[in-house]
């Protein structure tokens, strides 16, 4: 996921208690400002000070592209972080520099410019620095940057078979999220192919409902999480973040609090796409739901042949979690 960091060497504490609140990774301000932004709340602190999580001049350089030299002391850069700057950005290959794995921040003013940075080479820059009096501004650009809003071109899967196995290993992921009706997240066997997977946030006779709960599946099984990547359902741990969607394709970011996993009878379930078929192993209980076009959570024991469910599907197949563009067969 892409870093967004805040310019507030002017002090303005309204703009960065709204940087903490909206998830801005770390603050830029002057040495003796430290101290009084690590009262307003945890986050990250770059200054040029030994208090500081990051020190400017050390982990953290600011960098005037005006020659060739500059641009070969960025692409060098091993450890170190650069915030780029130039006078005439026309005249600058940023994208030699990105090309050559140097972390680079680029400064901006607002969501748009935001945009452009994330999408040079396609790769984009490391993260942005935000320069900015206006906290609507520092939303704005935060919720582009993490992807929070972000909607995912969601379809219909179509039911083909619902077969038990044996029993497994699954994952409930409790988040520190309540959700609701038709939210979820997208689960699968295959890295490239999800079904959204209802919250455990329906009323029912058996159990109380747990909206911070997605009964998800098997240990082995993706899930689509924020800035695209994949993790297997057993790599999950307390604190990481998980990607939330819901009926429309919309998404949100949460975070894991709690992982259960637990022996229980499972459920192989084979949908087709309409190009190929692609399936999802659950927990065999009426409680454990996929999710209609409609947003109604539909049980998967009550799940026949012919029924339409939502999920989501990509191109390619992953390495390490990332996508790649190299032929993959998962079967």
């Amino acid at each position: 996921m892409k870093t967004v960091w805040l310019d507030c060497r002017i002090w303005n504490k309204d703009l960065i208690t709204t940087a903490i609140e909206s998830g801005v990774d770390a603050v830029l301000v002057h040495p003796p400002d430290v101290k009084r932004v690590k009262a307003l709340g945890l986050i990250s602190v770059i200054a040029d000070s030994n208090d500081s999580d990051l020190q400017l001049g050390k982990d953290v350089l600011e960098i005037t592209i005006r020659n060739k030299a500059d641009e070969e002391r960025i692409s060098s850069l091993t450890r170190e972080t650069a915030i780029v700057e130039s006078r005439d950005w026309t005249i600058i290959p940023l994208e030699n520099i990105i090309a050559q794995g140097a972390k680079v921040v680029f400064p901006v003013t607002c969501a748009q410019d935001a945009g452009v940075a994330l999408t040079i080479l396609e790769k984009g820059v490391w993260g942005v620095l935000i320069r900015t009096e206006d906290p609507s501004v520092v939303k704005e650009v935060v919720r582009l940057v993490k992807g929070i809003g972000k909607t995912l071109p969601l379809q219909e899967f179509v039911i083909l078979d619902v077969r038990k196995v044996s029993m497994g290993d699954r994952v409930c992921i409790d988040t520190i999220t309540d959700m609701k009706l038709g939210e979820g997240m997208l689960i699968g066997n295959y890295s490239n192919a999800f079904f959204l997977v209802h919250s455990e946030s329906v009323e029912n006779p058996y159990v109380e409902p747990r909206p911070f709960r997605v009964n998800a599946g098997a240990v082995h099984a993706y899930i689509l999480m924020p800035g695209g990547k994949t993790k297997y359902l057993d790599e999950l741990k307390t604190g990481d973040g998980v990607l939330i969607v819901n009926q429309k394709g919309e998404t949100f970011d949460s975070t894991v609090g709690r992982l259960k996993i637990e022996k229980r009878p499972m459920l192989n379930i084979v949908a087709d796409t309409g190009d190929k078929e692609v399936s999802v192993i659950l927990q065999n209980a009426e409680t454990i739901r996929l999710t209609k076009p409609s947003g109604e959570p539909v049980s998967v024991v009550k799940l026949a042949k012919g029924d339409k469910v939502l999920g989501y599907t990509e191109e390619g197949g992953r390495h390490f979690g990332f996508k790649i563009s190299e032929t993959i067969s998962e079967k």
